[in-house]
């Protein structure tokens, strides 16, 4: 079957049916439920015994072109029951785009369906509602519907459904939205065995920006105007929908600002993007300096030592001609490949390969003298110079005081040397390392026991083996004598490198709404450059499309307030600043974990006893700090690392990893991005939920928001109005509802009561 007309809608949303009932998922996600008005399940909450089916896979495959997309979706189902599943598909209709051209086909057969504007679609999402007692679909009245004829899947069966759609795009200002709906697929009884996402993404003109804040995404960029997005997980439950921006500019340097509010009264939030494509305007490449610092102590010996060989080898491979290098390699005392930086040359390649060659594991630690040694090398402030640093262990021999160190090499540093600190296993003191990179302008990158050390040192000078924009500063005009917006708290701040195929991502926070002029200055080659962008900053509240900004500029400073933490000890203020940040934006970090235990029901509160007894406990956790090496501090800092520089904003939780143990006294953490202590796994059973701007937290029955989370209900009776779950009032109360407040209300689960505030009313939904 086949429709050809334009709706003004998004994309769409694949729902299952069995009779009048359903389980939904997003495009070709779904759940299929037998007889009886059975709820969909939750994510990590037991499945219903009837639904007895699995999802194999979920395939995304499309053409975008400009603005129009071409997308085919398939998905695989596998009957595990005994008996015929009669199931039915629905297709929600978010506002967005046009649509047009949908076809679905079930093993290869087209199947009729039936499309349906917005009023009809809200009478059957209320009848879908009603008749399964189960609220999910609430997010999507007020849109269009697609609804199918009944098919079977036979016991002990597959059937692969296929959908394909042509889309006209949203496009603002200069940036072109492409939106697939994943987070319904959250309700899935469990994870889907394979979800890939391919989209070749071509233009008329160059494309520059391409961006994803949802999903860690692969881009392959074929030539100026072409580029494949490339997504592959295996056994996920998507909690956030698949959300990719990009913008086509001519120029160098392409710029765009998205900004959101969550709150007329509150400072706004904004992502800057900006692409270089420096290189075509550049007769050589920029000449760059690189020094190995190398750890070749008795704990190197065996396989590390093995494979910080093949590092060194794969860089000095993947020099260019006019480079600067040199190697400092230190076990007790400190030896270098040559006195001073040589040229690169495929004679000093070859040279220096067999130096490496010769490199043997043995003897103590002294990264002290190792890294005077190496930075005295380094004179030349005009070139971009970066420092190779790896070490698998404690500083052993002379000055071994990590802050005598990290303050030395500081000093040492003259000319802004960017420090790459590799951590090799769980010995590695991960403080002094991070010490050494906030202070070298760099970063730290973590290598757990069964890790390739290779794989890691050749990601990180990938990205840096071609600077094309050194010593970058952006900064915000706003004119109007200063009376335009403000802005404040960027991340990162101060100066950077921007490297060929690089995307640079700030976010910060601003006063004001209006429009503003940003400038990127820095050096291409030994010249100075300024690049200049027009931007605006809105005064909008709540553009639900934009709420991942605010959450990734949270996420970024959770990250530098426990850097500070850690690098410079307690400050009642930054506490208090994470444990508010991480409650707000249902972030959460080893530290304030506890928000997750509904079993001990700690306070929400933003003030008052209630926030005092939170920080109290906060602190606590925030000892585990305190170590410097070990299994607990190595994923301390390797979170800690993970937020500072997390480029997406999407999804429930903070980071996935491992949870150090102090932090496991009444902590789990979120769903979605589920962690790990060190001593197993935890489950969590949906103690936090986002809804858009919207954090909610289960506390036993009653699932509230931070809004309401200190409402006395019993005490507060006569304020509180209370609405019976699928009720006349109830579904009254949805059609006064906003978009995004009846997605509110799809989060509330079975047996669960809602305590929410709507339009300065307090309502009870039991």
């Amino acid at each position: 079957m086949s429709t050809r007309r334009f709706l003004s809608s998004g994309l769409m949303t694949l729902f299952l049916l069995s009779g009048f009932l359903f389980a939904n998922a997003a495009f070709g996600q779904g759940v299929l439920i037998w007889d009886g008005p059975v709820p969909l399940p939750r994510p990590h909450m037991p499945r219903p015994a009837e639904a007895n089916y699995r999802i194999t896979h979920i395939g995304v495959e499309g053409r975008i072109q400009d603005q129009i997309a071409d997308i085919q979706i398939s998905q695989t189902f596998h009957n595990c029951g005994s008996r015929v599943i009669e199931a039915q598909f629905v297709f929600p209709l978010p506002e967005g785009g046009a649509i047009d051209q949908l076809t679905l086909m079930v093993n290869g057969h087209e199947l009729s369906g039936k499309l349906m504007n917005r009023d009809e679609a809200r009478r059957r999402y209320e009848a879908i509602v009603r008749a399964n007692r189960d609220p999910a679909l609430l997010e999507w009245i007020g849109h269009g519907m697609f609804q199918t004829s009944v098919f079977p899947i036979p016991a002990g069966e597959t059937r692969t459904v296929t959908l394909h759609y042509s889309q006209l795009l949203k496009r603002d200002h200069d940036l072109t939205e492409f939106v697939f709906p994943l987070s319904t697929a959250k309700y899935t009884a469990g994870p889907i065995d394979e979800l890939s996402v391919n989209l070749a993404v071509s233009s008329s003109t160059a494309l520059k920006n391409l961006y994803s804040p949802s999903h860690d995404i692969g881009i392959k960029r074929n030539g100026k105007k072409r580029a494949n997005i490339i997504l592959s997980q295996k056994h996920v439950v998507p909690t956030s929908d698949f959300r990719l921006y990009f913008d086509t500019k001519e120029g160098d340097v392409s710029a765009d600002l998205l900004s959101f509010k969550d709150d007329s009264k509150e400072e706004g939030y904004f992502l800057l993007l900006a692409s270089p494509e420096i290189k075509a305007a550049m007769d050589e490449r920029v000449a760059k300096t690189v020094l190995f610092v190398v750890d070749k102590s008795g704990s190197m010996s065996g396989k590390k030592i093995e494979q910080a060989r093949d590092a060194l080898k794969f860089v000095l491979n993947n020099l260019r001609k006019d480079d600067l290098f040199n190697i400092v390699a230190y076990d007790s005392k400190v030896e270098e490949f040559r006195p001073e930086l040589e040229r690169y040359n495929d004679e000093t390649r070859e040279e220096a390969l067999a130096y490496v060659d010769g490199l043997y594991a043995g003897g103590g630690t002294n990264i002290h003298e190792a890294l005077s040694r190496g930075l005295s090398m380094l004179k030349d402030n005009e070139r971009p110079t970066y420092v190779l640093f790896l070490t698998d262990g404690r500083p052993t021999n002379g000055i071994t005081n990590e802050t005598q160190i990290a303050s030395a090499a500081k000093s040492a540093n003259t000319c802004r040397a960017r420090m790459m600190a590799f951590g090799v296993g769980h010995d590695v003191n991960s403080r002094l390392l991070d010490r050494l990179s906030r202070d070298g302008f760099g970063t730290s990158e973590y290598v757990t026991p069964d890790e390739d050390i290779e794989e890691h040192v050749a990601k990180i000078y990938n990205r840096i083996s071609s600077p094309v924009l050194s010593h970058a500063k952006v900064a915000f005009d706003s004119g109007e004598g200063g009376k335009g917006p403000k802005v404040s708290r960027l991340y990162p701040d101060g100066e950077f490198d921007l490297f060929e195929g690089e995307q640079l991502v700030i976010v910060g926070r601003y006063k004001r709404a209006g429009d503003v002029t940003i400038k990127l200055t820095g050096k291409v080659g030994d010249r100075q450059e300024t690049y200049t962008f027009d931007g605006e900053l809105t005064d909008e509240t709540n553009r639900q499309s934009r709420v991942f900004v605010a959450k990734l500029w949270a996420t970024r400073r959770i990250g530098e307030l426990i850097d500070e933490l850690d690098l410079h000890g307690r400050n009642q203020e930054l506490v208090d600043e994470l444990i508010a940040l991480s409650t707000k934006h249902g972030i959460l970090t080893p530290y304030t974990s506890f928000l997750a235990d509904e079993t001990t029901v700690p306070s929400l509160a933003m003030d008052g006893a209630a926030f005092s007894n939170n920080s109290a406990v906060a602190r606590d956790n925030l000892q585990a700090l305190e170590a410097e090496s070990g299994a607990d501090a190595f994923a301390q800092r390797a979170i800690k690392q993970n937020l500072k520089q997390s480029n997406r904003g999407g999804g429930v939780g903070g980071y996935s990893g491992q949870l150090p143990a102090p932090a496991l006294a009444g902590g789990r953490p979120a769903p979605g991005n589920a962690a790990q202590p060190v001593s197993g796994p935890v489950q969590v059973e949906e103690v936090i939920r986002n809804s858009g701007v919207q954090t909610l937290y289960k506390r036993g029955k009653l699932v509230v928001t931070p809004e309401t989370a200190e409402v006395d209900v019993e005490k507060e009776k006569d304020q509180i109005q209370v609405v019976q779950r699928f009720s006349d009032d109830y579904f009254k109360l949805i059609a006064a509802n906003t978009v995004s407040e009846n997605n509110l209300l799809s989060q509330q689960g079975p047996e669960e009561n809602l305590l929410v505030k709507l339009r300065g009313q307090v309502y009870l939904i039991e």
